[in-house]
């Protein structure tokens, strides 16, 4: 089991459904808080990984962007050469570069994105990780006084959880056949999509090379 099904499991959880069917309550509440634990410590280290993977990406990113402006630098000086041939390569390498920097930004959004559920789960976590430490001393206490009204809502928890898996895998199922549908459209596009790419990036490479030839008539 990946660390993000478990923390969604121990979010999603009833602490007292668990102890209902546990032999000992007061063993298993301690071993719910040792995995809660357990599970918080692995999440933030998880977090800091990320954090850092996305700290590598932007100094990745300020690097290229200034690689970029050195050949927009040596596409000028060239031109201001006559050596036209030397300045479309150049602006051929940094429209090249500046790709890769688009690349690098989408792949930050994603992790900033990731970051932000991580921390919204991890303040769940904690919530719930603090109100089974506060009610680890009465826990047993409640179950035990409750155990007729338990034995009628487990019966109706398993019903529901059964219905919402059922629900879960009806609609899993029903994602996937549209991913297939949009994956298969997607290749059938790619090359046409690709062309005008290519297309796009030589009339932008064009009109660069012509606003240098304006700027240096000036």
């Amino acid at each position: 089991m990946s660390i993000f099904s478990r923390l969604s499991d121990i979010i999603n959880s009833n602490i007292s459904s668990l102890l209902d069917k546990a032999e000992n309550p007061e063993k298993m509440i301690r071993m719910v808080i040792q995995e809660m634990e357990e599970t918080l410590v692995e999440v933030r280290s998880g977090t800091a990984k990320v954090i850092a993977e996305k700290k590598t990406l932007h100094r990745r990113a300020e690097q290229l962007r200034r690689q970029a402006e050195e050949w927009q630098s040596k596409a000028e000086l060239a031109m201001s050469k006559d050596r036209e041939d030397l300045a479309k390569a150049a602006l051929v390498e940094k429209a090249s570069v500046i790709t890769t920097v688009e690349l690098l930004d989408s792949e930050m959004l994603k992790l900033d994105e990731t970051l932000d559920k991580l921390s919204h789960e991890i303040d769940q976590l904690q919530s719930k990780l603090n109100d089974a430490r506060a009610r680890q001393k009465t826990i047993v206490i409640r179950t035990t006084a409750t155990q007729s009204r338990v034995d009628v809502n487990r019966q109706l928890h398993n019903f529901n959880i059964d219905n919402a898996m059922n629900k879960f895998e009806y609609y899993e199922k029903k994602i996937d056949l549209m991913e297939g549908q949009v994956e298969s459209m997607t290749r059938e596009s790619k090359g046409l999509h690709s062309e005008f790419e290519e297309l796009a990036r030589k009339e932008k490479i064009d009109l660069e090379l012509q606003a240098i030839k304006s700027k240096l008539n000036k």
